[in-house]
């Protein structure tokens, strides 16, 4: 099972289910060694009982026993019906061995049945403690005791009393069944109650889990945890949470505030370094290697100067103070803007553009400087990464009660891992990640649309097939103007 509820559920009501056939298993095996002891002791009883019956009447009568008409001894009429009354199976045997009295229920048994009681009747012993035999063939087990007699006089040897084990047996096996038809209902209860008892457990862990699944980034941070006012467990876990969270709150300032303050503080000197690159190229005969020197380091300085910006836009969004100027504007006017931009770029890498809107106004309340900076940035990444010969669309229209923009090439494409991380800040896909060579760049400008996506309350989505191009999806919020009647 994938959670900790669903386990425990299923531990509490295998634990209830073994705790209930432990139970049921000894109760059982308690109650039918005592229905056993209880069958000895009334066979005892009854053998004794016999004794006793046949001693009085050996004392009153003299002689007991008599020849029937075939000549074998039997015990006189009166004392046979005296003996009749004691219940289950019960045998009186002559010295010699020979069969004198059966009750009833021996008298049920085939005759070699009660030859098999008679034999173990002979010669018993005194004291013999009682037994069991099985009556073969296919016969019942008896439990029987044996009782060696004295005092009725010399023609008699034993007697043997027996009863039938299943009737020491049906209690228990009765108790056993109801336990088996018991213990489903248990075992449902048991899952019933589990299931309640781990939500109840658990509920606060489950809140623990969204709170935190909501802390998706560093302007997040200052949210903290409930902490409940029990501090068991999960209380201390909570607590935990919340004070790693303020040194990630801490260290996500001190981070976001040295940023800034680089970015800031290098853009002074950058535009120093940048001002007198320019004015050192326009000197009248420079050597050749001297002036290619200077232009290629005043390329690096405009990397870094886009770097330098780039991450203080960052920094400023991070901290919420990059405020969007907003204002009513018809995105086709900054559609259109940026296109020519972006036919430049494509001429020079010899890739065709193509920019569609739609014929009516779509007029949107946005800071036209940023939502100019992410089409730029799209169309930029689309003719960077498309080999020449290929294609570069700009697509503008509503879709679904809301404003798409979209930008699509037919170029190299992005690996299905890749995905995942192109948003995040200084990650590129080439696999020597460097900002120089054949596609430079410095990893932050989809980072930065982004943030300007999400902040004005839309979101920008990526489909890619390697080989076969990418299409970046921006989504906006839009009230389509009202139909005019």
């Amino acid at each position: 099972m994938q959670t900790i509820r669903g386990r425990l559920t299923a531990w509490y009501s295998a634990a209830l289910a073994l705790t209930l056939a432990a139970f049921a298993a000894v109760l059982y095996l308690d109650r039918r060694s005592a229905s056993y002891q209880d069958l000895d002791q009334r066979m005892r009883s009854e053998a004794s009982l016999t004794a006793g019956i046949l001693a009085e009447s050996y004392r009153a009568r003299g002689v007991l026993v008599r020849a029937d008409t075939a000549g074998r001894p039997v015990l006189i009429p009166d004392v046979a019906a005296l003996l009749e009354a004691v219940p289950e199976i019960l045998i009186v045997t002559a010295r010699d061995g020979s069969l004198l009295f059966a009750s009833s229920d021996a008298r049920a048994l085939t005759f070699q049945q009660v030859e098999q009681l008679r034999r173990i009747a002979t010669a018993p012993g005194s004291g013999q403690p009682p037994g069991s035999f099985r009556i073969e063939p296919d016969g019942p087990t008896i439990r029987y005791a044996v009782r060696y007699l004295t005092d009725a006089g010399p023609q008699f040897g034993a007697i043997l009393a027996g009863a039938n084990v299943r009737s020491a047996e049906l209690g228990p096996d009765q108790l056993l069944s109801t336990f088996a038809l018991v213990l489903p209902f248990g075992v449902a209860v048991a899952l019933l109650m589990g299931s309640w008892i781990s939500r109840r457990a658990l509920g606060p862990v489950d809140q623990i889990i969204t709170e935190v699944r909501e802390i998706t980034d560093g302007r997040s941070l200052h949210r903290r945890l409930a902490e409940p006012l029990v501090k068991d467990e999960l209380g201390r876990l909570a607590e935990t949470l919340n004070q790693m969270m303020t040194r990630l709150e801490r260290s996500f300032a001190a981070l976001r505030r040295f940023t800034a303050d680089a970015s800031h503080e290098l853009k002074t000197p950058l535009t120093v370094l940048r001002a007198g690159v320019e004015r050192a190229i326009t000197t009248p005969n420079l050597p050749q290697d001297t002036l290619a020197t200077l232009e290629e380091t005043l390329q690096e300085i405009k990397r870094m100067t886009e770097l330098v910006e780039a991450l203080l836009t960052l920094a400023r969004a991070d901290e919420g103070i990059a405020p969007l100027h907003r204002e009513p504007v018809d995105l086709r006017g900054i559609v259109e803007e940026a296109r020519e931009t972006g036919e430049l770029l494509a001429e020079e890498a010899g890739v065709q553009m193509e920019v569609t809107t739609p014929a009516d106004p779509v007029v949107v309340s946005v800071d036209a400087t940023r939502i100019r900076q992410l089409i730029l940035n799209l169309l930029t990444n689309a003719v960077k990464y498309t080999p020449a010969g290929g294609s570069v669309r700009l697509q503008l229209g509503p879709a679904n009660g809301k404003l798409t923009l979209s930008v699509a090439d037919t170029g190299i494409g992005i690996a299905p891992g890749d995905l995942p991380h192109i948003f995040d800040r200084f990650w590129r896909a080439d696999s020597a990640r460097t900002r120089t060579g054949e596609r430079p760049g410095a990893g932050l400008g989809l980072a930065i649309c982004k943030w300007i996506a999400e902040a004005h309350g839309g979101r920008i989505d990526v489909v890619s097939r390697p080989g076969r191009g990418t299409t970046f999806i921006v989504t906006l919020p839009w009230e389509a103007p009202a139909a005019k009647s």
